[in-house]
Parts: structure tokens; sequence; C-alpha cells
């Protein structure tokens, strides 16, 4: 049974009242994107950065506005005026808000304990994201259908909500680079939510101030709530509009997945990045409903508008496949001519909207004119808002998840590419189709209908054919590629996996590399592989009984070889994000890394590092970490306080755990805050260092549960022992024939180093302070300089190692020639 009708008796809005309105729905969109960045954080935080974790978040924050806007705006009386619900819905938000923000460690932690790997760790990841995001979400969500109460469905009246949406996006858009280059740069997640908060304060103060001066009246017929009313209910002839607005929704996220994938290999995947690719899709969305409104008040068929509209995204997509393959991997531009970051970011911005913003501006002018192609049949404003809105976001929530977790993975950015293409094609002949069914249509629109199908199916699947691949160079070089992705090698393997793409390339002399995010994250050069072995070995060599050892990271493998050939150890697990690194790129390095995915007493676990430490209850006598580079967007959370914290704990007695800190792609500012960070919770700890052409390169960080001094002899007895003949081997391969030589890489102890680290910020959970930093300073090489500071500190004091009087001579005396 329909519902009474319930809408405005007149549209009370005017020219001095749009302003104000607008007003509102920026502050309302600004406020709801930096809540989006904080809590997509702070659940990263607790229930990992997988693509499956990611999906999660993403489907639950989706689909607690998709229910907002159709289930919330039934339970407020029709009475009541509109300015007035959005203010308490405003209200709302802002309290889940501060809730979030002070429950959610609380939650964590019981999270924490319950928790595990497989099935049931990710249900309770769905319940632990539903209690937090469901309730703010539903406000989110409510607001716009909420309002449009005050409107009528005329095309002036449809126009308006056109330009409230556009407004609320343009809020996001300043949200989304407040808070990526502003709040959680310099501030933190307290902060942020805080800005956040006030932002919706302030919005339901304007709401309740404009409502008390502006009238409002129903003209429904006794009835006060449409609480009875169906939850979802299509009028007659519209489900082909409500079917091409969800698969709007769905090619609209399933690009945004896509082209942030690659757009991240061609800028750089800081964290700066995603802020700049996110507000580059949400100014087109905006530009697109404000233009979009604009059509839908003055065409006479906004059926056949949203059909065109739907044709015109074939060839945006196709325009941004070709840019993204073709065109900007090879624009001559050098990320080092300018060192500071304020230029390169004006630039990416541009390459952002190169690529987004006519896809972008027309998903956004989809969202009004199905409005429009609706109201005819629908009379109650806020019904026809929640409908069409909870049908595109449904689809949205379909695309971003089967492309991220399922085409990318089986088909590729290619084809995956290819598929949101025919959707939109499919949209489109529905639309027209649609046209041409309608018994009031004129012989020209029908005609130009049928031509339009024509077209848009011959012409659409000519440029869904001519999709290219990236290209392999892309996925290998990132934003060098321009500069030497031609040369650099063959590439022997690349894969598209589900969190990442990946690479394997060889060059001319032999030497390996192994590509992620874009740029080669380890190698069998000397250089690295001294890097990587040092901190295998020394994770092994200088625990007492090194049994159960755990290797963050697989990459290449390298360093979990050098970690399972010790015969000390009895069981070593890999904590591997990407199920393609140790399947495929490990097995190109297996002469290297002594074929460690095949050993019997290694253990892969895919599973976010973090998380995999947080839920597991095994404890370690050595954990190694040699994740992405820091300015990579997510790495910064394992080198937090609170990370090392929980590794400590999972140290058994005697336990070490050794990190790897990047000099080079670095500036001091973050090199110094993952020190201090290390520490702060390791406050005895040491560093190594790895220099290459006697210039610093890069260095281990190592911390022990005890402050015994290490014993030089032991470890010395240890390699002369036939038992460990393939742990020697291996060190005098990376340039150490004794464990003098090993140790003499020691650059500087936690002890000494306060005065270098006075003015290093601490990386914590709440501010993730080293992704801004290390993001900032990705293009600088000091690395020698950076260096030269840290042995600055360092003291070679007697209770730190232990021996024999000539081996404590001798170590110092190779300590100095070294360094």
């Amino acid at each position: 049974m329909t519902a009474p009708s319930l809408r405005a008796t007149a549209n009370p809005l005017n020219e001095r009242t749009l302003p104000l309105m607008l007003l509102l729905f920026i502050g309302s969109g600004c406020a709801a994107l930096i809540y989006e960045v904080v809590w997509f954080q702070l659940l990263s935080l607790i229930v990992g950065s997988s693509a499956i974790s990611m999906g999660i978040i993403l489907g639950t924050f989706m689909g607690g506005m998709c229910l907002g806007s159709l289930y919330l705006p039934r339970w407020f009386s029709a009475r009541e005026h509109p300015l007035r619900v959005y203010a308490k819905l405003e209200l709302g938000i802002g309290i889940c808000g501060l809730l979030i923000l002070f429950g959610l460690p609380l939650l964590g932690k019981a999270y924490v304990v319950i928790s595990g790997p497989g099935l049931s760790g990710m249900l309770l990841a769905a319940v632990l994201c539903a209690i937090c995001l469901l309730p703010p979400t539903l406000m989110m969500g409510a607001t716009l259908p909420a309002i449009a109460r005050w409107v009528q469905t005329t095309p002036s009246g449809i126009s308006w909500l056109g330009f409230f949406y556009g407004g609320n996006i343009a809020g996001a858009v300043a949200g989304s680079l407040l808070a990526g280059f502003y709040l959680l740069r310099v501030h933190d997640n307290s902060y942020a939510t805080f800005a956040a908060a006030a932002l919706n304060v302030v919005v339901a103060a304007m709401a309740f101030g404009i409502a008390s001066r502006t009238s409002y009246a129903t003209d429904d017929s006794g009835s006060t709530s449409t609480a009875k009313a169906p939850l979802f209910e299509m009028p007659p002839g519209t489900a082909p509009v409500y079917l091409t607005i969800a698969l709007s929704g769905m090619t609209a996220l399933g690009a945004e997945v896509i082209w942030t994938r690659l757009l991240s290999l061609t800028l750089g995947a800081t964290v700066y990045t995603f802020s700049l690719i996110l507000a580059a899709f949400l100014s087109g969305l905006g530009i697109g409903s404000s233009v979009g409104s604009m059509i839908a008040r003055l065409t006479p068929n906004a059926r056949m508008a949203l059909g065109w509209c739907q044709a015109l995204l074939v060839l945006a997509i196709g325009w941004a496949a070709i840019s993204l393959s073709s065109w900007l991997p090879w624009w001559p531009i050098q990320p080092t001519l300018d060192y500071t970051p304020g230029a390169l970011f004006q630039i990416d911005f541009v390459r952002c909207l190169w690529v987004v913003l006519p896809g972008a501006c027309l998903w956004g002018a989809s969202f009004p004119l199905a409005l429009a192609a609706v109201a005819p049949s629908e009379k109650d404003s806020s019904r026809l808002v929640s409908s069409v809105y909870a049908a595109n976001t449904v689809g949205a929530i379909v695309g971003s998840l089967v492309t991220a977790l399922v085409l990318i993975t089986w088909i590729g950015t290619q084809n995956a590419q290819r598929v949101l293409a025919v959707f939109a094609i499919v949209s489109a002949v529905v639309m027209f189709a649609h046209a041409l069914r309608t018994k009031n249509a004129e012989a020209g629109g029908r005609l130009a209908a049928m031509w339009g199908a024509v077209l848009v199916i011959a012409g659409g699947g000519w440029i869904t054919w001519k999709i290219e691949r990236i290209p392999d160079a892309l996925i290998g070089y990132g934003r060098w590629t321009a500069g030497y992705g031609w040369e650099r090698g063959k590439i022997l393997f690349t894969g598209e996996g589900m969190n990442s793409s990946m690479a394997v390339s060889q060059l001319s002399n032999g030497v390996l590399n192994y590509h992620n995010a874009g740029k080669i994250q380890a190698s069998s050069e000397p250089k690295d592989m001294r890097l990587q072995r040092m901190l295998g070995h020394l994770t092994t060599l200088i625990p007492a009984n090194p049994k159960n050892v755990l290797v963050i990271g697989c990459g290449a493998g390298v360093t979990a070889g050098a970690v399972s050939i010790s015969p000390l150890v009895e069981r070593e697990t890999i904590a591997e994000i990407e199920p393609l690194v140790p399947k495929f790129v490990s097995k190109y390095f297996g002469e290297h890394n002594y074929k460690v995915v095949d050993n019997p007493k290694v253990h892969v676990q895919i599973d976010d590092a973090r998380h995999f430490l947080l839920t597991t209850k095994e404890k370690f006598d050595g954990i190694t970490s040699d994740p992405f580079d820091p300015w990579v967007k997510g790495a910064a959370s394992l080198y937090t306080e609170e990370f090392f914290q929980t590794a400590k704990a999972h140290l058994n007695p005697g336990g070490v755990m050794t990190v790897f800190v990047q000099l080079y792609e670095s500036g001091e500012p973050a090199v110094k805050s993952e020190i201090a960070t290390f520490l702060k919770v390791f406050p005895n700890g040491i560093v190594w260092g790895n220099t290459s052409n006697g210039q610093g390169y890069d260095v281990v960080m190592m911390g022990r549960v005890d402050d015994t001094p290490i014993d030089v002899d032991m470890i010395q007895a240890r390699l002369d022992s036939p038992k460990f003949a393939e742990v020697a081997q291996s060190l005098r391969e990376i340039g150490f024939a004794s464990a003098i030589e090993l140790l003499s890489t020691f650059a500087g102890q936690g002890a000494d180093m306060g005065p270098y680290l006075a003015d290093a910020q601490i990386n914590t959970d709440r501010n993730l302070r080293l992704q801004y930093l290390a993001g900032a300073g990705v293009n600088a090489y000091e690395q020698a300089t950076i260096y030269r500071g840290i042995l600055q500190a360092r003291q070679f004091k007697p209770n730190l190692f232990t021996g024999g009087t000539e081996s404590l001579k001798a170590l110092w005396e190779a300590v100095m020639i070294r360094q």
C-alpha cells in the first residue's frame, strides 16, 4: 500500500536561503570526509589493512549510509521542520564521532583478545566495524532525504537537491584535503575528530537558526510518519532508471579502485597521493552534480539525458585507461627536480584531474538526472531522494568490493576496466531502450534513442576492446618510469594482486630486482643482500636459543632465508599481506633465499602483519621486520610505538627484534621518528649500519628484551661450528668473514642518542606521524648526511659487548675502520 503523500505545500527556498543551505551541506560534507579518513585509519590499525579488511570497512561505511537514506527518515515526523531533523542528525553524527574516538580502543582490545585468523576473524572484524560505523553512517545517509522534504518534486526542486548534493561533495573535497594535508599531518586523530565534531555543531546551530526563521507545512492527510510505508518502493515504470543509477554507482566506485591503484604507481603511494586522488574524484562529482542539476531543470527528457551521460562514461573510462597506460607514465616529469613537496603536489593534482575528472563529472551528473527521471512518478521528495541514493550506493558497494577483491586479482586492471566499460554500455542501452518504450515519446526522441543505442554499442565496444594493459615498466618503476623505465633490465614477472602490483626484473649483469609500490623493494645487489641478511642473521645469532622466529614481510625472501638456515631455528613464520609474493616472487630469488618458502619448518601466514601479531597467541624468540618504505600508505603502522610494544610483548625472555630503516628516499625527520619511536620501547636498542661506498645507505635497529651484553666470542664460536657452516658462508657472501666484522657495523646505542633525537616526533597509532614525514621526503637523497648525524652519537661502551680482551679490542678497531 502506498504511503500518504507527505511533502512541502510550497517551496520555501529563495535566493537568500540558498547560500546558507549550501554552507550547511559544505560543512556537513567536510566533517563526513574527515571522519571517514580518521575511522578508516583507526579501524585498519585493529582489523588490518589488507584488501579484505578494507573491503569490510568500506562495505560497512557505505552500507550504513544506504540503510540510513532508506530507513531513518521514516522515523521522523513529516510535520517537523526538515532543518530541525537535519540539525539533530548532525549533532548525532558529532556525538558518534567522539564516542568512536574514545570507545574504539576499548573495543579494539576486546577484538584482539577473542579474534583469530580465518573466517571467524573476518566475521568479528565485520561486527567491530558495524558497532563503530553503522550509527553515524545511518545518520549521514539520512541527511539529504531529510532535507528533501523541504522541496517539491518539480524540475526546480530537483535541481535544488542536486545543488545541495554538489555542495556536500564540495565540502568532502575540502575535508579530504584538510585531513590529509593539515589535520593529520600536523596534529592527530583526536584533533581531527574534534574539528569534525565542531563542524557538526556549527552546522546544527545554523540549521536550527534557519528553521526558526522559515516556514514549513505539509499536505499530509492526517498521518505524521511514513514508518509503515515499504522500505523501498519503485514507482511504476521507473525500474530502468534505478537499474541505471545502480550501474552508475558500480562503475564509479569500481573505476575509483582501479584508478587509485594505477595512479599510486604513477605518483608514488604516499598518503598525500591518496588524498589528492580522492579530492580529484570528489571534485569531478561536485562539478558534475552542479551541471547535472542545471540540465535537470532545463531538459524536457531527463531519461534521455541520463542515457547519454552513461554513454559518455564509456569514453571517459577509455580516456582514463589510455592516460594511465600510454600517456602519464611517460610525461617528462623528474621527481627530484624540487625537493620541496609543494610544487610536485601541484603537478600530481593536475595528473589526477587529467585521469579522473571526465568520468567523475559524468558520474556526478548522473545522480540529479536520475532524480529528475524518477520525479514525475514520485511525489514524495524524501522517498525520491532516499530510494535513488540507496540504489546508487548499493551499486557503489558492489562495484568497489567486486573490483578490489575479485576482478583485479582474477583478470587484472586491463580487463577490469573493460568490464566496467561494458556495464556503462549496458546502463546507457537500458535508458535508451526505456525511452523507446515510452508511450508519450515523440518520433524524434525515439529516433535519437535508437541511434544512441546503436552508437554506444558499436563505439563503446570498440573503445572497450582498445583498452590496453598497463606497461610492465610502470609496475616496476612507478614515478621513475619516464626516467629509466625503458632501460632497466628485463621484466621476468608481473602480477596484480589483491593488495598491490608487483614485478621481478633482471639486469644485464644478472642482478634480480623485486618491485612493489612502484619501486625496487629488494634485490640481489650486494648492498641490498647485505641488509637483508643482516636482518636475518642478527635476529638468530644474538639470542641464546632462537627456536621460534617471526619474519614480517616476505618480499624476495632473503631475510626469511637467512633465518631459516640457522640450525637453532625450529619454526619460522612469515607474515605476508599479498599472496602472490610468496607464491611467485620469492621463487625467482630461490638461489639467494635458500628456497625458504619450500622449507618444511617455514609457515607462510597470509595476513596483515600488524593484525597477525595483535591476534596471535604465539611467543617468539626473534622478530624481524622488513616492511614497505614508510612513505607507502599504511606502512607507518608497522613503526608505531604501540606496534613495537606489541612485538616486545610477543618476545620470549632473551628475545630480539630487528627492524629495517631506510636512509635513502627519506628525510632526516622521518628517520629520527623511526629510531626515536623504536628506542622509546627498546631504550637500549642498537643501530647497525649498512653503508654503500663508505656512505650511509640504510640501517638495522635491534631491540632486546634483556640487556645482557652481546657475547662476541659466543657468536664466533657458533660461526666456527660445522652446524653453522651455511650461516658462515652466507655472511661471507655479504662481506663478513667473522663475528667481529659483522658486529663492526655498530653505529650507535639508544642510551647515547638522546641529543641527536631531541627533536624527533614519536610515531603513534593516534598520529601516524611517520607516513606524513616520510611522504614529504620521498624524493630526498640525504642518506650520507643522515648517517653522519647518527654516527656522531656513537660511543663504544664496555657494557654493550662482552668477550675476551683481544676480541673487544679488535672489534673497536674494526668499528673505527669501517665507519
